[in-house]
């Protein structure tokens, strides 16, 4: 991604994806980078990270958690409250269940 247009384009289409999961459930960056990849091609899970902590604060952060249905640690108390509000699967360990609450993310029309 080269110009601010193909950033923007790029960060719109991963805050799409983000909004898209229903309450209690979650997706994981990699799902996101997924999406958002064969739409424009290109990004990965480090990238949706990215413009996650950017931007990411005006949608439901705390449904996009890494591979094992972790968070960062940063951000770990205030999504587990979320989720637990929620209704989202946990482990024991406190990290989501990902076999019971994963959500493939949409990017729906564009």
């Amino acid at each position: 991604m080269t110009t601010p247009e193909e950033r923007e384009l790029y960060a719109e289409l991963v805050l799409r994806c983000a909004e898209s999961v229903p309450r209690g459930r979650v997706t994981t960056y990699g799902a996101i980078a997924d999406a958002v990849g064969e739409r424009l091609g290109r990004g990965g899970p480090r990238l949706v990270g990215n413009v996650m902590a950017t931007h990411g604060a005006a949608v439901p952060w705390w449904r996009v958690v890494r591979a094992d249905g972790s968070l960062p640690p940063s951000h770990d108390e205030e999504a587990r409250q979320a989720h637990l509000e929620e209704g989202t699967p946990l482990r024991p360990n406190g990290s989501v269940d990902l076999t019971r609450a994963f959500s493939t993310p949409r990017l729906g029309a564009q």
